[in-house]
C-alpha cells in the first residue's frame, strides 16, 4: 500500500467511522486539525459552514482542497438519519456539482480511453442489476404501491438549496420554467412531478407543491422506485438531479435545464450546454466513469473497497429488508431460543404473540405451536407467512441452537410441503423464462460454492475409507422432519429408503450417511442400515457427496447440493429441487412443476438468490448471498455462547417432554 494522502478536518462529520473507513482505504488518512506542510484539507462539498472554513483555512495556508460527496448509492434512507454510507466520491480538483471549473469526473469523462474489455464488462453487469427496481441513491421504495398509468411527463423535483442547484448554472426560477417548457413540450401529455425524498419525509423543502398540480400536472409523493417511474415515463425533465442520471440507464434521453456531471456528453439535452463538453458519450463510457472509476465503494461484510454490483446487491438486499419488514410481523409458534435471532433478523421488527396481526408469520409448517397446527387455531389469520432456515444456514447445527444466516419468508406455503403452491416454485417458473446472460450470478454463485466447499450446515468431519469403485451415497433425515411427513408417500422413513435403494440396486455400493442431528443425539431417526454396504458415521457430507456417483434421497437437502455439484440425484418423495426436469424422480410429483423446465442455474437463481433472505451476524445487517457465502467460507463466525450450547444438550433430556419443547425451546 502506498503512502496515503493526509488530509486535516475541521468539521466533527469527519469523525464518522465509515467515511474515514472508506478514505483510509482510499488512500486518504483523515485527521483532525490545522493543516500541516504537505497535507490536504477535507471538505464536505462546498455549502455549509464546515466547506466555507475549509477554503478560508486553504486560502490561508495554501493546502490543497479534498471534496468528499457522498457516493450515487448511498443507503436506505437520507444521511440525516445516521446511517452510514456505501460509497464515497473523493476529487482532488472539485465537486462533482460545480459546473465552473472541470472536476476528476468531467476530465475522466472528457479523456479516459474506456477501451479496456474488463471495464466495460464490469460496468454492463452493474448498469443491468442497477436497473432493479429496489436500487437507488435512497433505495427505502415501496413495491406494494400501484404506479401511475404510463405515457407522462416526468418532471423531477429537487430540494430548495441544493448545491448542485446553484452550482450547476441554475435558481429557483429554473424549476418554473422546466414546468412550463414541459407542458409546451407535451401540451397533450398528463406531467407527473417526482418529489424528493427529503421533501416526502419533512425534512426540507422543494421547489413544487400543490399548488403546481394544475392543467394536467399532479405531485407524485410516494416513495415509488425510480425505476417504475422512468418505466412509466414517455419524456424525463430534470435540473441537475441523480434521477436524470438513472433516466439515461433506463433508456431515456432527459431534458437537463442545469449542469450536472453527466450532462452534456450526448447523452441528454442539455438546456445549458458546458462548453467545454464537447466529447460524446454512449451510455457504458459514462458509466464507466461515473459509477465504476470515480466512486470509492465500500464493502462493509469484507471491509474493503469493491466494484459498485457489489454495493448495487447490499443495497438490494436491504432494500428488500424494508420493504418486507417496516410495516412490522406478529409471530407465532417460534421457540425461545429463535426469537432473538428472529427478530434481529428481521429489523427488530417482529412481536412475538398468540393474538396475530394483518402481517403475520409462523415458524415452518406450523406443527410447533402447542398440540398441532396453529393453523387450526381460531385466532390464527388465514393469510400467515411461514418461515424457514434457508439453504446455506450456518456453520453449526440448528439442532445446537446455532442462528440461521438464511431464512425463507413463503406466503403461499413452504418449499418442503409439496401439497400446495410455494414462493419458491413461483420463483422457480420466473427464472426458467429468464435468458441464460440473466444468470450470470447463478452460474457465478454456483462456482464460488463448489470452490469454497460450502454446504447448508458447514460442519467438519473425517471422511471413512470409501470404496474405489462408484458407489450410491443415502443421506439419511430426522425421522420427524416435516419434509419427510409432508413429501413422502410410499417411502416414509430412512429404514424403508434404503431398503428401497438397494431393491432397484441390487449390485451397487450404498453409503448410508446419518442425518448430523441424528448422530448428535439431537433428534430421533437413528436405524440398523442392514441395506447398507458402509455407514459413513461422522463424516464429511461434501466428501461423500462429491465422490459420490449419484445420490438417492427422500427429501434431503443434500440431494440439491449433489444438483449444484452435477452429480445426478434421485428423490423417493417430492423435495422443492425435484419435479423440473433435473432429477430421476420416483415419488409423487405436483403436476403444477412439469410447466417449466428451468436449467440448473435457473434453479440456483431461485432457491440461493430470489427465494431466501440472508443475514450477515458480524455487521448485524441484511446481506446478498455473496456476501452470506464469503462469511461462511472465511469468518469471523459468531459463538452461539455457552447459554444456547447448554440448551442444545438439554434438548435430548427434554425430548419425552416433547410439548414443553415445542412451546419453548
Amino acid at each position: 500500500m502506498t503512502t496515503p494522502i493526509v488530509a486535516r478536518f475541521l468539521s466533527a462529520g469527519f469523525f464518522n467511522h465509515r467515511i474515514r473507513r472508506i478514505a483510509w482505504l482510499a488512500g486518504v488518512d483523515l485527521r483532525p486539525g490545522w493543516p500541516r506542510a504537505g497535507e490536504h484539507l477535507a471538505s464536505w462539498g462546498l455549502e455549509g459552514p464546515s466547506a466555507r472554513r475549509a477554503a478560508k483555512v486553504a486560502a490561508r495556508t495554501g493546502a490543497p482542497i479534498l471534496y468528499f460527496e457522498d457516493a450515487w448509492l448511498r443507503s436506505l434512507h437520507p444521511g440525516r438519519g445516521g446511517e452510514p454510507t456505501h460509497g464515497l466520491l473523493i476529487d482532488r480538483q472539485a465537486p462533482h456539482f460545480d459546473a465552473s471549473r472541470p472536476s476528476d469526473l468531467e476530465t475522466l469523462l472528457a479523456t479516459h480511453p474506456f477501451d479496456d474489455g474488463d471495464l466495460l464488462a464490469r460496468t454492463r453487469a452493474a448498469m443491468a442489476e442497477w436497473r432493479s427496481p429496489g436500487v437507488t441513491k435512497y433505495a427505502a421504495t415501496r413495491a406494494d404501491l400501484t404506479p401511475p398509468d404510463p405515457g407522462y411527463v416526468l418532471v423531477i423535483d429537487q430540494t430548495r438549496g441544493d448545491a448542485s442547484i446553484t452550482h450547476g448554472g441554475a435558481t429557483e426560477t429554473t424549476f418554473r420554467e422546466m414546468l412550463m417548457l414541459a407542458r409546451e413540450d407535451h401540451p397533450n401529455t398528463p406531467v407527473l412531478i417526482k418529489t424528493h425524498p427529503e421533501t416526502e419525509q419533512g425534512h426540507r423543502a422543494g421547489h413544487y407543491t400543490e399548488a403546481d398540480a394544475t392543467h394536467g400536472a399532479t405531485l407524485e409523493t410516494r416513495p415509488l422506485s425510480p425505476a417504475v417511474l422512468l418505466a412509466g415515463a414517455s419524456a424525463v425533465y430534470t435540473v441537475s438531479s441523480q434521477m436524470g442520471l438513472e433516466a439515461i440507464l433506463h433508456g431515456h434521453r432527459p431534458q437537463t435545464f442545469g449542469q450536472p456531471a453527466w450532462s452534456g456528453w450526448g447523452l441528454d439535452d442539455a438546456r445549458q450546454p458546458v462548453t467545454r463538453r464537447q466529447r460524446t458519450l454512449t451510455r457504458t463510457q459514462l458509466f464507466a466513469a461515473t459509477a465504476v472509476l470515480y466512486p470509492k465503494w465500500y464493502d462493509p461484510h469484507r471491509d474493503r473497497l469493491c466494484d459498485p454490483l457489489d454495493v448495487i446487491r447490499i443495497l438490494e438486499a436491504r432494500a428488500r429488508a424494508w420493504r418486507e419488514d417496516h410495516l412490522g410481523w406478529t409471530a407465532q409458534g417460534f421457540r425461545l431460543w429463535k426469537r432473538r435471532p428472529v427478530q434481529r433478523f428481521l429489523s427488530g421488527k417482529v412481536r412475538f404473540t398468540d393474538r396475530p396481526g394483518p402481517r403475520h408469520m409462523i415458524w415452518g409448517a406450523g406443527n410447533d405451536v402447542g398440540q398441532g397446527s396453529p393453523l387450526d387455531h381460531p385466532r390464527v389469520t388465514p393469510a400467515v407467512t411461514r418461515v424457514e432456515d434457508g439453504f446455506l444456514r450456518s456453520r453449526g447445527l440448528g439442532a445446537e441452537l446455532v442462528p440461521p444466516l438464511s431464512l425463507v419468508l413463503d406466503s403461499q406455503g413452504i418449499y418442503y410441503d409439496p401439497s400446495r403452491r410455494s414462493d419458491l416454485e413461483d420463483a422457480v417458473i420466473r427464472a426458467a423464462a429468464l435468458p441464460p446472460e440473466a444468470l450470470a450470478r447463478a452460474r457465478d454463485l454456483r462456482a464460488q460454492i463448489i470452490a469454497l466447499g460450502l454446504t447448508k450446515y458447514n460442519l467438519d468431519g473425517a471422511t471413512d475409507a470409501l470404496p474405489d469403485r462408484p458407489f450410491i451415497l443415502v443421506p439419511g433425515q430426522v425421522s420427524d422432519d416435516a419434509s419427510i411427513r409432508l413429501g413422502t408417500d410410499q417411502t416414509p422413513d430412512n429404514k424403508s429408503l434404503l431398503r428401497r435403494v438397494r431393491a432397484n440396486n441390487p449390485g451397487a455400493v450404498i453409503v448410508y450417511k446419518p442425518h448430523p442431528d441424528v448422530e448428535a443425539g439431537l433428534r430421533d431417526g437413528a436405524i440398523q442400515a442392514n441395506d447398507a454396504d458402509i455407514v459413513a458415521h461422522q463424516s464429511d457430507p461434501l466428501a461423500l457427496t462429491t465422490r459420490a456417483s449419484a445420490v438417492w434421497t427422500l427429501t434431503s437437502g443434500l440431494g440439491f447440493e449433489a444438483l449444484l455439484r452435477d452429480v445426478p440425484v434421485t428423490t423417493l418423495g417430492a423435495p422443492f429441487y425435484a419435479g423440473w426436469g433435473l432429477t430421476t424422480d420416483l415419488g409423487r410429483i405436483p403436476a403444477r412443476r412439469k410447466a417449466a423446465r428451468p436449467s440448473l442455474d435457473a434453479l440456483t437463481q431461485a432457491v440461493l438468490i430470489d427465494y431466501p433472505r440472508y443475514f450477515d451476524p458480524v455487521t448485524g445487517t441484511p446481506c446478498p448471498p455473496e456476501a452470506a457465502i464469503h462469511r461462511l467460507a472465511h469468518g469471523p463466525w459468531p459463538s452461539p455462547g455457552p447459554a444456547n450450547r447448554a440448551l442444545s444438550k438439554a434438548q435430548g433430556a427434554l425430548a419425552n417432554y416433547a410439548w414443553i419443547w415445542r412451546k419453548y425451546m
